[in-house]
């Protein structure tokens, strides 16, 4: 479907699925290290899992932060998931690792919500779609973008500020949002 205006979204939730994804990943390496403990018997496989996953964290954020990109932890909860298979005990916690994977994806991505004549729509892990009729009011103004429905709920996210990326003028939306809300 083709959008007169799409909005981008700061996504505020960043550093707290980084940490989770972190403390998942280093939990996994100390899980595979902590059965061999308890076995008193060492085990090559998991000794390699615990130094795979945690050689491979530390340097795949080394080198994403290098390059300026987003560091993102799909793969490394990936590989822990595969690990988890072979545990004696909850082998159930690598579906958990691939799910998390999958979502860590989606929760970083960014935030957007495409403006038509017809409707609009968020695009999240799970589209929402949203007729004019169902607004008083939609405004952006100062990076603010606020979505005013008529069961009295309000929506008000900030936008990206990405220099790079031609913005329509704010009072060229609004004028837009206007229309469709009085059409």
């Amino acid at each position: 479907m083709r959008y007169d205006y799409v909005v981008t979204l700061k996504r505020n939730n960043e550093k707290f699925i980084d940490s989770i994804s972190i403390l998942l990943c280093l939990g996994s390496a100390m899980a595979f290290l902590t059965l061999q403990v308890k076995r008193q018997h060492f085990d090559v496989f998991f000794t390699l899992a615990s130094l795979t996953i945690l050689t491979g964290l530390v340097t795949g954020i080394i080198r994403q932060r290098e390059k300026g990109r987003i560091v993102r932890y799909r793969t490394w909860l990936v590989v822990a998931g595969i690990f988890w298979i072979a545990m004696p005990h909850f082998q159930w916690a690598c579906l958990l690792f691939f799910v998390l994977a999958f979502l860590e994806y989606q929760a970083k991505y960014p935030l957007e919500i495409g403006f038509s004549t017809n409707q609009i729509v968020v695009n999240s892990i799970f589209r929402r779609k949203f007729i004019w009729s169902e607004f008083t009011n939609i405004m952006l103004k100062d990076g603010l973008l606020t979505l005013d429905f008529k069961n009295n709920r309000v929506i008000q996210k900030q936008t990206v500020d990405d220099e790079d990326e031609f913005d329509a003028d704010e009072d060229e939306f609004n004028a837009y949002c206007k229309k469709q809300l009085n059409h």
